[in-house]
């Protein structure tokens, strides 16, 4: 006989990506939308991290897809209805934040008016009367998406403190964002709510190509994870985000103001003009520009059956130096070294660029690591500060990495020296 109780499937995923949201019960409201079937995997990954999820349907949402499939996903209970029950309650009381995803146009419009018919927006009027965050991502053809009473509606919503995932219009339609934009947007709101409100902030990422000819080059290993990351936490906490990227391994975020470069003197030639002409709050350089290139760069194909060549590189512009000669304000750079697991010697040589460089912090981590850094989801770093300031921030998701980042940049701000 089983001695143990029997554990739900859902229990063996808990926590294995990471822990940083264990504690965190988040609620999702489901509507009827055939883009439905996204939000499992999003809410499994939520799960992967930690969380406790608990889903409400509307009675068109369960004609898309079975609840009890949702209950597998999630190993809660699933509420498509409250007869008597209070569990509208209890799940506003007890939930950190409610996302409806998919959002129909129905489900905006009664949120909006306040008409709780469904549990689905009788959860989120509820939510929303005990200040807690909603977010919608709504999908819906383009039509809908553009008619007055619907744009009216998102408009009162977000002058409540709404976050709306704004969508991705393709072909017509309101398309359902990719996973790691509704899971960014649900992590910051959730924990962090819109602490960067109003503030301009420029983030660089990725690596940057010098070419040889017009088919070679050379780069870096950077894929843009740490970046981009911050980019879409920044943009969720409030801030008006400015991303500046070279060729990118991962998905940009669509709802940022992008400016896509190559080389590293396109990307020194954008940040300048940028902090020129705009006045940005923090200028946060986490991409990975290359330090070398071609003295000689060949317009056409060099021919491959010569039996040498011989080339020369020479030093791009450091760009964070070229940027502190003209930007005065809080300037973070980042720093990638292979010192094989010496934390005091990654301290030593951050506090090095700290100053060489002119940053008022410095995020430096160990790449000769194959589990953090380049291409990996998660991230060891150092950050160190002129004020004296070190963190060292233990292996984590980039998310949560950038999380922190960012609360280092609200800090600094908030207690006015840098206002």
């Amino acid at each position: 006989m089983l001695k143990e109780p029997l554990r739900h499937p859902a229990d063996e995923i808990k926590s294995t990506k990471s822990k940083h949201l264990e504690g965190v019960k988040l609620v999702f409201g489901l509507t009827g939308s055939v883009s439905i079937y996204r939000v499992i995997d999003i809410m499994r990954e939520l799960i992967r991290r930690g969380a406790d999820v608990y889903v409400v349907m509307s009675k068109a949402a369960t004609e898309l897809i079975n609840p009890t499939l949702i209950e597998w996903a999630t190993g809660t209970k699933v509420f498509t209805e409250f007869k008597g029950e209070t569990g509208h309650v209890a799940l506003s009381f007890e939930g950190s934040s409610f996302t409806v995803a998919p959002a129909s146009a129905d489900a905006i419009a009664k949120i909006a008016a306040g008409i709780g018919d469904n549990p689905v927006t009788l959860t989120a009027v509820n939510m929303l009367g005990l200040g807690k965050p909603l977010i919608l991502v709504p999908t819906m053809h383009e039509g809908l998406w553009k008619s007055p009473p619907i744009v009216k509606a998102l408009e009162f919503l977000t002058s409540l403190g709404v976050t709306v995932l704004w969508p991705n219009l393709v072909e017509g339609r309101a398309k359902f964002p990719d996973a790691e934009d509704v899971i960014a947007a649900v992590e910051a709101v959730t924990l962090r709510g819109k602490d960067l409100r109003g503030l301009n902030i420029l983030v660089t990422s990725g690596p940057t190509r010098e070419r040889l000819d017009s088919v070679r080059y050379i780069t870096n290993s950077s894929s843009g994870k740490m970046g981009v990351a911050i980019a879409r936490e920044a943009y969720f906490r409030g801030a008006n985000v400015t991303l500046i990227h070279g060729p990118l391994s991962v998905s940009k975020p669509y709802y940022t103001r992008n400016i896509a470069v190559e080389s590293t003197e396109e990307m020194l030639e954008a940040v300048l003009n940028e902090v020129r002409s705009r006045k940005y709050d923090a200028v946060i350089m986490a991409a990975a520009p290359s330090d070398f290139r071609f003295r000689t760069v060949y317009k056409e194909k060099i021919k491959s059956d010569i039996n040498e060549l011989q080339i020369v590189l020479e030093t791009t512009p450091k760009i964070s130096a070229k940027v502190r000669e003209v930007y005065k304000g809080l300037l973070i750079g980042f720093a990638a070294e292979t010192v094989f697991n010496d934390l005091n010697k990654l301290i030593e040589l951050a506090q090095h660029k700290l100053i060489s460089r002119g940053f008022d912090y410095i995020v430096a981590n160990d790449v000769s690591n194959p589990e953090i850094g380049f291409a990996s989801d998660y991230n060891e770093v150092v950050v160190v500060g002129k004020n004296g300031f070190k963190e060292h921030i233990p292996k984590s998701l980039k998310e949560v990495v950038a999380r922190r980042i960012l609360d280092i940049v609200r800090d600094e701000l908030a207690y006015g020296k840098r206002a």
